[in-house]
C-alpha cells in the first residue's frame, strides 16, 4: 500500500507499507540521498512475516518532493519527517531500523521521541555523542579521532557529479554501491543495477542530487539523552564497512544506554543478498524481545518460513 504524506508546506513524502496491518510496525530509515526502495525487497518481505513494514522516501529522493534549493532544511528535519510518517499512518509506536544517515536519524528519534519507539536498530553509522570511545586496554579516543571513511571513499566523493545521461548515472550508482560495500562479499552488480533501474523509474528521472550533503548538519549531538535512554537499542557491526569502520559500532554500544552490539559477518556499507538473512534474523530477534506494553511477543526467526516473500 502506498501513501503520500504532507510533511511541511510544499513538501510531500512517499511511503509504502507491507505486511499485516495489525502487526507491530517497523519503520525503515534509509541513508543520505537514497530512496526507500534501496531497502532490499527480500529484507522487507522477511520482516513483513512478523511486522507491518514501512519504508519511505526522504525529501529530495524518490517520489518525495525535490525542492532543497527553494525549501532548504537541516538534517534534523529529516528525523521529524520520520515522526510525520508515523503520524500519517496512525502509528503510535514503532520499531525503527536506520542505515547510515538513517542510523543518525534513528538516534535523534531515540533522544527526542523515545515515546514513539518500541526499539531501535542501528547499522552503518556513528554515534551522536561526544563521549570518548574506551578501548579494551582502557585508553580513550575522542569521537572525532576515530577512523573516518577510507581514502578511496573520500576520493570517490570528491569527484564532481555531472548529468551524462541515464546509463552513465546508472553506472555511477553501481560503482558507488560497489565501493562502499567493502571487499569481504562478492559484489552483485546486476542485482544492484536492477535495483537502481527500479529507483530511477520510481523517481521519474535520473538526475543526481546532493541535497543531504548540503543540508545543515549542526545540532545533531544528543550525548546526554543517548546515555540515559530507555529505548532498547541494537547496534549491528559491519566489519567490512569502509565508511563507518569499527570501532564505531562498539562506540555506539558504549554511549547508548543498554545498547547491544551484534556483528553481521562480511557486511560493509551496503545490503547485498548475502547479508539479508542474517540481518533479518538480528532485527526480528531484537523486535521479538521488545514487543511493547500489551503486545504479545511473536516468535523470533529469520522470516524464511512458508509465508515468506
Amino acid at each position: 500500500m502506498e501513501h503520500v504524506v504532507d510533511a511541511a508546506p510544499g513538501i510531500r513524502l512517499w511511503a509504502q507499507e507491507h505486511g499485516p496491518a495489525d502487526a507491530s510496525p517497523v519503520l525503515l530509515i534509509m541513508g543520505a540521498q537514497a530512496s526507500g526502495l534501496a531497502w532490499p525487497d527480500a529484507l522487507v518481505d522477511r520482516l513483513a512475516t512478523r511486522h507491518r513494514v514501512i519504508r519511505y522516501d526522504h525529501r529530495d529522493t524518490g517520489r518525495s518532493t525535490h525542492a532543497f534549493d527553494t525549501h532548504p532544511y537541516p538534517l534534523t528535519a529529516l528525523a521529524e519527517d520520520a515522526v510525520t510518517v508515523l503520524d500519517a499512518l496512525g502509528v503510535a509506536r514503532a520499531h525503527v531500523v536506520g542505515l547510515s544517515l538513517g542510523g543518525m536519524l534513528a538516534q535523534l528519534l531515540i533522544a527526542d521521541h523515545p515515546d514513539r519507539l518500541l526499539s531501535a536498530t542501528l547499522l552503518g553509522t556513528g554515534a551522536l555523542s561526544d563521549t570518548p570511545y574506551t578501548h579494551p586496554d582502557g585508553t580513550r579516543t575522542p569521537p572525532h579521532e576515530l577512523p573516518g571513511p577510507a581514502p578511496h571513499i573520500l576520493e570517490m566523493w570528491s569527484r564532481p557529479v555531472e548529468d551524462l545521461g541515464v546509463e552513465a548515472e546508472l553506472e555511477r550508482r553501481v560503482e558507488h554501491w560497489q565501493t562502499i560495500g567493502g571487499d569481504a562479499i562478492p559484489f552483485a552488480a546486476e542485482e544492484i543495477r536492477a535495483m537502481e533501474r527500479r529507483i530511477i523509474a520510481h523517481t521519474g528521472h535520473h538526475q543526481p542530487n546532493d541535497a543531504h550533503a548540503r543540508a545543515d548538519s549542526s545540532g545533531m549531538l544528543r550525548t546526554e539523552r543517548l546515555a540515559s535512554t530507555a529505548v532498547p537499542t541494537l547496534v549491528l557491526s559491519a566489519p567490512a564497512d569502509p565508511v563507518w569502520p569499527p570501532p564505531h559500532p562498539q562506540h555506539m554500544g558504549q554511549v547508548i544506554r543498554g545498547a547491544r552490539v551484534r556483528e553481521i559477518p562480511g557486511m560493509g556499507h551496503a545490503l547485498p543478498p548475502q547479508v539479508v538473512a542474517p540481518l533479518a534474523t538480528a532485527i526480528l530477534e531484537h523486535t521479538a524481545e521488545h514487543p511493547g506494553p500489551g503486545a504479545p511477543a511473536r516468535p523470533a526467526g529469520d522470516g524464511s518460513g512458508p509465508h515468506a516473500g
